[in-house]
């Protein structure tokens, strides 16, 4: 008889983190991506921070190679290089900065921009042409993603900065960001055993976890397919101005019933 997995059993908690992995799965589907930043306040509901980030970590993992076999061979080939290498940077400045950082602080930047970003394109006077690829730009952002997303768990609304502007084609947007964050948290993941988080309770409890993230990519490869690219846009700004919200909120130290 094999010896019974060791997991988190509060019912609360799957309460919250079922669906919460259900909203990461459909984002990295492609429908309503950056949505997966609401999820991780839900499961610290539960869960201190850290413990909560290290059982979605290879959550995360997972949904990444379900995410990089659904957009196989669709992304931008100008557009990758720059932010994988900015991201990259980013993630080792985090790494090396980690204990000095006030995540607060992080919050309410990375909060402010993303609130900033979507009003600029509402109300704003802007040129609805892509905007042409831009090294400087690509590194800056990018690096400020992985660095947020080291700290804070924040790498969307920084990557989106740079990304939205280029208008690129819906699937080949997805297709760059899946591969920008696989690659983010696959290097997160050495950092993340080097603090002791990958404990047996944690790790059992991201098994039980995996297979609805699982089905959550693939409903969000399928409904990513229904919308059209002006839908699709006007959504990542929605959910860009949601979450910023929700990072000033916590950044605030905000409580919400």
């Amino acid at each position: 008889m094999l010896p019974s997995l060791p997991m988190i059993t509060d019912p609360w908690f799957y309460a919250a983190a079922f669906p919460a992995v259900l909203i990461v799965g459909l984002s990295k589907g492609g429908f309503g991506p950056g949505s997966a930043l609401i999820a991780l306040p839900l499961i610290s509901l539960l869960l201190p921070p850290l413990q909560a980030a290290a059982v979605m970590l290879p959550v995360l993992c997972a949904m990444d190679l379900a995410g990089l076999w659904g957009f196989r061979g669709k992304w931008d080939r100008r557009c990758l290089p720059t932010i994988l290498t900015g991201g990259l940077l980013g993630v080792g400045i985090g790494t090396l900065t980690a204990r000095w950082v006030d995540n607060q602080a992080i919050q309410l930047i990375v909060g402010a921009v993303a609130v900033l970003f979507p009003l600029q394109r509402w109300f704003g006077r802007i040129n609805d042409t892509p905007a042409p690829h831009s090294l400087p730009k690509g590194l800056f952002w990018s690096a400020c993603s992985g660095f947020t997303s080291f700290i804070a768990h924040a790498g969307n609304p920084p990557l989106m900065i740079y990304m939205v502007p280029l208008r690129l084609d819906k699937t080949i947007f997805m297709g760059t960001t899946v591969i920008f964050f696989a690659v983010i948290n696959y290097v997160k993941l050495v950092p993340y055993w080097w603090l002791g988080q990958f404990t047996p309770a944690n790790l059992g409890t991201s098994l039980i976890l995996i297979p609805v993230a699982i089905g959550g990519v693939y409903l969000g490869l399928w409904l990513h397919h229904k919308l059209s690219d002006r839908l699709f846009y006007q959504s990542v700004n929605a959910i860009i101005f949601l979450c910023g919200l929700k990072l000033l909120a916590d950044g605030l130290g905000l409580k919400f019933p």
